[in-house]
């Protein structure tokens, strides 16, 4: 289970974490994956992180700005949004999956999803 907390209606260009924590003892072998969908629009994958934390990749558009982490310890996983945007207003979701070094963006491959947080980012 992932449970999100984090969000809800933010100043654009300031800083921004959500969290994601895990119940369960695997979630320290499972690779972690960042996902957000827009007003209007499909759901699209922002980055992910492989099991050690030591392997992150990002979408394009979001390079330099997103920052994905985690702490294994504490079962959490983090999305610091940097410099936020009109545009970044969307829900966003964690998900895990068992395959350690991460798939990317395929959302089939992900077995456990968090229920998703707004993030409203005014101008």
């Amino acid at each position: 289970q992932l449970v999100q907390s984090g969000g809800g209606l933010v100043q654009a260009g300031d800083s921004l974490t959500l969290s994601c924590a895990a119940s369960g003892q695997s979630f320290s072998t499972y690779a972690m994956g960042w996902f957000r969908q827009a007003p209007g629009k499909e759901r699209s994958f922002i980055g992910g992180l492989d099991w050690s934390g030591r392997s992150a990749y990002y979408t394009d558009s979001v390079k330099g700005r997103f920052i994905i982490s985690r702490d294994n310890a504490k079962k959490e996983v983090y999305l610091k949004i940097d410099s936020r945007k009109p545009d970044d207003t969307a829900v966003y979701c964690c998900a895990a999956e068992e395959w350690p070094h991460g798939s990317g963006s395929d959302t089939r491959q992900y077995g456990y999803w968090g229920q998703g947080t707004q993030v409203t980012v005014s101008s």
